[in-house]
Order: structure tokens, then C-alpha cells, then sequence
């Protein structure tokens, strides 16, 4: 069993039927928890499902949870007559039965959208304002992809959010999630957005992580290290497309952001993204770090023994800073690339290089 989990419209049902369709030589059987005649046709599920061969796709697992324990039963059958594709838009964290029923049994890919790879040299830019949610990318005009995505905001928040079972009111999380966007690429502090709603820190976190098992926002976990110094032990926060935070903080075109105060994190945010993609990276193999002094390094993949550290600079030429240097020493990291706007790749040092952000994907070849 294979779980495709992702944000709305990131193209999940897409990239099913394109494999289905690949899969000529098998039985594919589709199900649509959205819509009410499939709704209807796994009134009972065991019934429904267990004559079925072949390719079985259930299409926003989240709308109906209490398949899980069904499809244990059938995932256990003896010569699997049958593998299931189930797609979704929250994550397992949310959905408690996935991880208590179909432990062992399921795999989980994570579907975003489009990324630096999968586009043009020339449409970077764009891919960065717009985002990477295939409708807002592909619109006709930067006016008609912010549009779409002031709908998708409304719509997720009004329709999909309480399908999940989330009681707080759409207005509280556009609010908050409005407030997220300026704080986009800090360290969380739920004293500061505790006071600005009037609540208790407990209910600016639960919000927080709301958005978070929904996908609509990351959180970077911090690394500590056994050091005599005193680390931030608080997640960063970044929403999960730029092209939403760039609708919440009221941002059409690529003048109006690069005019923003939020460029620089904007930047970060949206290649942090795209190394961890290029390197096929675990949500658990990355974090940042950073210390009370001050010493702070943006992203860090550490794969076993190998520790690899990143920094991100809007600069088209980078230098070496006291923090790189620290960061470098203190976390034994086997090198540190910092990727920057500039067009050219050169060396800073020992383990350390200058990447151009046009050329990630050529040189992180030997990183992945």
C-alpha cells in the first residue's frame, strides 16, 4: 500500500491517473471520497473492496478514516490479489488510524508542487511568485494566479479544514495563518502570537500545528548538540508555497515582492525548498541551528555520519561570515554550500562553495 500525501491541488489525483493510465495490463478500480455515488458504493467497504484485483485508488482517504482498518484486512490477504494507492491531504499525524492500523503495510510520498526542476531556466521566477500549485503557475496572468489562489484560500479554509475535523473558525486561522506569513522564516514564539490573539500558548500551538498536518505550513526543527552553548531550541516556520505567502501578505507581481520586507525570507524559504527536493531529503533528516549568540545556520542534512550545512543569500556574491565559520567548527559539517541568486558556482574555502541557485540541480549532483 502506497499513501500520496500532499497540500490540495498539488496534483496528487493528476499523477495517480497518469500511472493508472500506464498500468494498461491491470485492473484499476477508482474511488472518489468527494463524490456521493462512490461515497455510496463503499457504504460497506469490506463488501466493496475485497472482490476487487488489481490497482484500487481511493482518492481523499481523510474524508472517510474509518477505512483504515479495512484496508489492514485486505492488505494482510495472503498473495495480495490487490495493492491500494490511497491519496491525501493531511497527515498521518492527523489521522491517527493510518499510523495505528497500516503500520508496516504503507509507504508515504509526499507530492508538492512543481519545483525549479520541472520548469524552465526562464520561468524560475515566476515558479518563485507564483508558487508551485499547478493552477497558480499555469494562469494566463500573475492578476489571474493570485486570484486563484485567494480562492484556494478561502476554499480551504472554509471547506477542507472542517472536513479534517478542525473546529476553529476560518476567520481565527486566516488570521493566524496571515500573521504566519509575516513571521515566514523565523523561530516560533507562541508568547508573541499568543498575545497578539488574546489566548493561551497552547492554542497558538494547536493552530500551528493545524496548518502544519494540513501541509499548508513547515516547521524546521532545530538540531542541538552537546556544546557549551546555549541553543534555540524552537522550530522555524515557513508556509509551504510561496505563491500562497505571497497572496496572505498581498503580493501580485515580482516588483511588488522584491519591494517587500519579506524578500530575503521569501528567497530562503522558497530555496530551502528546492534543495531539500534536488536532494531527495527526509523531513527527518533536516533542521536548522542556531544559538543564543547569535551563530545560526539555515538548513542542515544530516544522513548518518554526514552532516552537509546550507545558507541562503539573496546576493549575487556571497562571502564567508563568522557564523559560517562557527557553524562549520562547531557541528563538524563535512561541507557547507551557500546558495545565492548569482549566476556563477565558485570555491569559499575548504568545504565551503558558493552555489548559484540556477545550477542546483547540476551541482548538488554529488550531494544527493
Amino acid at each position: 500500500m502506497v499513501g500520496l500525501l500532499g497540500m490540495r491541488q498539488t496534483g496528487k489525483t493528476t499523477l495517480a491517473r497518469q500511472f493508472a493510465a500506464n498500468r494498461a495490463e491491470a485492473r484499476v478500480h477508482a474511488f472518489d471520497l468527494e463524490n456521493p455515488a462512490d461515497v455510496a458504493r463503499l457504504t460497506d467497504p469490506l463488501l466493496a473492496l475485497e472482490p476487487l484485483r488489481g490497482l484500487v485508488i481511493l482518492d481523499e482517504i481523510q474524508h472517510r478514516p474509518e477505512l483504515f482498518p479495512v484496508l489492514r484486512v485486505l492488505a494482510d490477504r495472503p498473495r495480495t490479489p490487490a495493492r491500494f494507492l490511497v491519496l491525501g491531504s493531511a497527515s498521518p499525524d492527523l489521522l491517527r488510524q493510518t499510523s495505528e492500523s497500516l503500520a508496516g503495510r504503507i509507504s508515504y510520498l509526499r507530492v508538492e508542487g512543481f519545483g525549479i526542476d520541472e520548469v524552465s531556466a526562464d520561468q524560475r521566477d515566476r515558479l518563485w511568485i507564483r508558487g508551485g500549485l499547478p493552477r497558480s503557475f499555469l494562469a494566463r496572468s500573475d492578476a489571474d494566479s493570485r486570484e486563484w489562489r485567494e480562492n484556494f484560500i478561502d476554499t480551504f479554509l472554509t471547506r477542507d479544514v472542517p472536513q479534517l475535523g478542525i473546529s476553529t473558525p476560518a476567520t481565527t486561522l486566516r488570521r493566524f495563518w496571515s500573521m504566519l506569513a509575516h513571521y515566514h522564516g523565523q523561530i516560533w514564539n507562541g508568547s508573541e502570537f499568543a498575545r497578539s490573539f488574546g489566548v493561551s500558548h497552547t492554542t497558538v500551538r494547536r493552530y500551528l500545528d493545524q496548518l502544519t498536518a494540513t501541509f499548508a505550513v513547515e516547521q524546521l526543527q532545530p538540531w542541538h548538540e552537546n556544546l557549551r552553548k546555549r541553543q534555540v531550541k524552537s522550530p522555524k516556520v515557513y508556509l509551504s508555497d510561496s505563491g500562497i505567502l505571497h497572496a496572505l501578505l498581498g503580493l501580485t507581481e515580482q516588483i511588488d515582492v522584491e519591494r517587500h520586507p519579506k524578500l530575503g525570507a521569501s528567497w530562503e524559504g522558497f530555496m530551502l525548498q528546492q534543495v531539500v527536493r534536488r536532494l531527495g531529503a527526509r523531513r527527518s533528516e533536516c533542521y536548522f541551528w542556531a544559538t543564543q549568540a547569535g551563530a545560526e545556520l539555515d538548513l542542515l542534512i544530516v544522513r548518518g555520519r554526514h552532516r552537509i550545512g546550507f545558507e541562503f543569500k539573496r546576493s549575487s556574491a556571497p562571502s564567508v561570515t563568522p557564523s559560517m565559520r562557527i557553524a562549520m567548527q562547531d557541528l563538524g559539517l563535512d561541507r557547507l554550500e551557500v546558495v545565492h541568486a548569482g549566476s556563477e558556482t565558485f570555491p569559499l574555502g575548504k568545504g565551503l562553495r558558493a552555489v548559484a541557485a540556477s545550477r542546483l540541480k547540476e551541482d548538488l549532483a554529488a550531494l544527493k
